[in-house]
């Protein structure tokens, strides 16, 4: 169980445990309440502590940040490769390959999984709580939580400048012009199961592109999602006339050149939520969208 550890400073002298929870570590008011009822979910001194308490300059808060009961749903493990490039105590960054999801469902009952790639190698209880969360074809830089602390924390900084992510697609054509700012609403295709489909009363979507290189009839384009929205960045790229490669579902089903949407998450620049750390990691290019180039 990870413990956060607070010294009170002089200009918090005075100020309640609660404060101190809700307004200096931004426990959420349901997690403060999960910690009162943990026998050493708040501590004082070393001395379990009330919400109401008052602390002094000089006391040392210390707080659980792990979940106190496992997760609900059962995860089976498996064997699946899935490497992890950074890691503490608080979260971890794996790169995802492609042909895995997050977590299971009843759609894809047999599909390899974060959830059960960590289990094999954890142990069942192992915590898990996926942050931006990656569709089954899509590759690259993938944050977890290890409690739902750190991850409430991680949630609220999506699509702000302490969290931002950059993908590298490959798509058929080039947009024109070739840099801009996609502002299309996304909601569901009430044609299709799964689809999604710009439309007027769709979620507000928000996606900038670059094109970094063009030549036989297909573009590499950055991609910044600024808000997101299940399958925004394939949505909009459609939206534009320019799908990705092999996005089977948004454009056209291409086996023999790849198995899957030509789209990689590569970059990742995260103010860690608990210890201010900046973190810079990219992820190269798997093979099957190198060799389309």
């Amino acid at each position: 169980m990870e413990v956060l550890k607070v010294t009170i400073l002089p200009e918090d002298d005075g100020a309640t445990v609660r404060h101190i929870l809700r307004a200096k570590l931004h426990f959420s008011a349901r997690a403060v309440s999960r910690l009162t009822r943990a026998e050493r979910g708040i501590l004082v001194n070393g001395q379990r502590a009330r919400t109401t308490d008052v602390l002094r300059a000089g006391d040392v808060l210390a707080v659980e940040s792990g979940d106190h009961r496992p997760p609900r749903v059962e995860v089976r493990p498996g064997p699946w490769p899935l490497p992890v490039v950074w890691e503490d105590g608080h979260l971890l960054v794996v790169n995802k390959p492609a042909g895995m999801t997050a977590h299971a469902s009843n759609f894809l009952p047999d599909t390899p999984t974060v959830a059960g790639a960590l289990a094999w190698t954890r142990g069942t209880d192992f915590v898990f709580h996926s942050v931006n969360r990656l569709d089954k074809g899509t590759t690259g830089l993938m944050v977890v939580a290890k409690s739902g602390y750190v991850h409430d924390l991680l949630r609220r900084a999506l699509h702000t400048p302490r969290f931002y992510r950059e993908y590298r697609g490959i798509c058929v054509g080039c947009p024109e012009p070739e840099a801009g700012t996609i502002d299309a609403p996304i909601g569901r295709d009430p044609d299709s199961v799964v689809g999604r489909m710009v439309r007027p009363d769709g979620a507000p979507a928000l996606t900038e592109y670059r094109v970094l290189r063009r030549g036989n009839g297909r573009a590499v384009v950055q991609l910044v999602p600024r808000t997101g929205r299940t399958h925004q960045l394939r949505v909009h790229m459609a939206y534009l006339g320019c799908p990705l490669v092999g996005d089977w579902l948004y454009g056209e089903e291409e086996p023999e050149v790849i198995a899957r949407p030509a789209l990689h998450a590569c970059r990742l620049e995260l103010v860690h939520p608990v210890t201010g750390e900046l973190l810079e990691l990219e992820a190269p290019l798997p093979e099957d969208m190198a060799a389309l180039l």
